[in-house]
């Protein structure tokens, strides 16, 4: 073996060797500040790729590409692969592996900047899969929000407490901005759990699968999605105040008219945001819209 670890350029259909023996040809260790952790279980990749669904016609974006063994998975559905990565010593990893391969390009590039119209040429909307480096995770899954028009769909590798955030229900304790911002836009439901021994190095929390299909229209009209936002965002700011006293506090609403307003929207203005169904929140922020014209 070399000391690179070089491969064919048919690696597409080839299991790359484990992340620990990859790591060590090229001299790296995990990044701990990253929040690297690199799946190594065979089966949980094939799961991985199968959920998404890809075929030969479709473009897939890969956030967090790592050493390139969803990657190849990936790129041997025929889809064409856009893998994404933006540690620089991943990157020349992946560049070596897929030398004089097709099917995938390697691009280093910030996740939480990923611009899919740029990406999506000639208005081709995009399949996306990754394994979100854990802190950053909130940060990229809005940013994939906003773009969800060029979205077609995503699986992604979360850590579980997001998982159990994203698809919530009002007055359970894991519903907050998250879950309301997500399950407006998308339908989402965890597609498995990953145990922790199937990465390297096991992280310290458990994980999971999620798959997020955007929505044709909002799960409910917000009149304007920017008020919407800052209206949720408003709400949650503090827990465990009422409706009325936290849209008071984080100014998104007129302090003199607010108890009006949620009144005509059907609303109890001393309820918690966390009984508040995804449709009282779009009413708000409607209503707040109407009331600036």
């Amino acid at each position: 073996m070399e000391a690179r670890l070089r491969h064919s350029h048919s690696v597409s259909t080839q299991r790359l060797p484990s992340p620990e023996t990859m790591l060590r040809a090229h001299g790296l260790r995990p990044k701990k500040a990253w929040g690297q952790n690199f799946l190594r279980d065979g089966a949980v990749l094939d799961r991985i790729a199968a959920a998404l669904e890809a075929s030969p016609d479709d473009l897939v974006v890969e956030l967090g590409a790592g050493l390139g063994h969803l990657t190849s998975r990936l790129a041997s559905t025929g889809a064409e692969v856009i893998a994404i990565e933006r540690d620089r010593d991943l990157v020349a990893v992946l560049e070596d592996i897929f030398d004089g391969n097709s099917a995938v390009r390697v691009m280093a590039a910030d996740a939480k900047k990923v611009d899919l119209p740029a990406l999506g040429a000639a208005g081709r909307r995009v399949l996306l899969a990754g394994n979100l480096p854990y802190h950053l995770t909130s940060p990229i899954l809005f940013n994939i929000l906003d773009q969800r028009e060029h979205l077609d769909r995503a699986v992604i590798t979360v850590q579980k407490e997001v998982a159990d955030r994203l698809v919530a229900v009002p007055g359970t304790k894991d519903y907050g901005v998250m879950s309301v911002h997500a399950q407006m836009w998308a339908e989402i439901r965890v597609a498995f759990d990953i145990a922790a021994g199937s990465f390297f190095p096991p992280p310290s929390v458990a994980s999971s699968v999620i798959r997020l299909d955007p929505r044709g229209r909002p799960l409910a009209d917000p009149g304007d999605s920017m008020v919407f936002r800052q209206v949720v965002r408003g709400a949650f700011s503090q827990r465990r105040k009422t409706i009325r006293n936290t849209l008071k506090s984080s100014g998104v609403a007129p302090v003199e008219s607010l108890d009006s307003l949620l009144r005509r929207v059907e609303l109890d203005p001393n309820a918690r945001p966390e009984t508040i169904p995804i449709a009282g929140f779009a009413r708000i922020s409607r209503a707040i819209v109407e009331s600036q014209r």
